[in-house]
């Protein structure tokens, strides 16, 4: 139980590490535990929408695709161009003396690989999570948004995925809170 208990200390630190991108972007922030929330979030309605899939596959490779960035920070794009990180060195170190860290280093490869449809559909949940990010920001005034916005949704695979992002973009962010308001 104690590995158990620091690899969850270990995960638990992912609150604390900002993804980079957002420096960039010059609005918003999010903590990369906050964005895989999201993205797992995002999977689980997916998992309603695709019936043909692993749903608790599909969530579970949404929660641990960023796992690795416990230990190796997050790097934007930019710095992934002078930086080097060995991701496969940092999850086998952070699964090794895990009972279940076979199952967390085969859902990373199988999203690293992208090939399966669950990886495909966690891959664009994952660009999801930041459209609904640059969304927010655009509807609130930023202008940094309406540059990304065009790069996020081409990297968008799945019908699925494309669907959800359309419809995000025709949603105002704060339309939820307006829905049958009343004093």
């Amino acid at each position: 139980m104690k590995q158990i208990a620091n690899l969850l200390f270990e995960v638990r630190i992912l609150k604390d590490i900002a993804r980079s991108g957002y420096a960039f972007l010059g609005s918003g922030k999010e903590s990369v535990a906050e964005h895989s929330f999201m993205t797992a979030f995002i999977c689980f309605a997916m998992a309603r929408i695709e019936r043909d899939i692993n749903s608790e596959k599909l969530v579970t490779m949404a929660l641990v695709h960023d796992i690795a960035e416990a230990r190796t920070g997050d790097f934007n794009y930019v710095e992934k161009k002078y930086s080097e990180t060995d991701e496969a060195k940092a999850i086998f170190h952070l699964t090794q003396h895990i009972p279940f860290g076979d199952d967390i280093k085969i859902l990373i490869e199988e999203f690293n690989s992208g090939e399966t449809k669950e990886a495909k559909l966690v891959k664009d949940a994952d660009q999801i999570s930041f459209i609904l990010e640059l969304k927010k920001q655009s509807d609130i005034g930023a202008k940094g948004p309406e540059k990304w916005l065009p790069v996020i949704l081409e990297r968008l695979q799945t019908d699925t995925g494309k669907k959800i992002a359309q419809s995000i973009l025709e949603t105002s962010w704060d339309e939820w809170w307006m829905n049958d308001y009343s004093e």
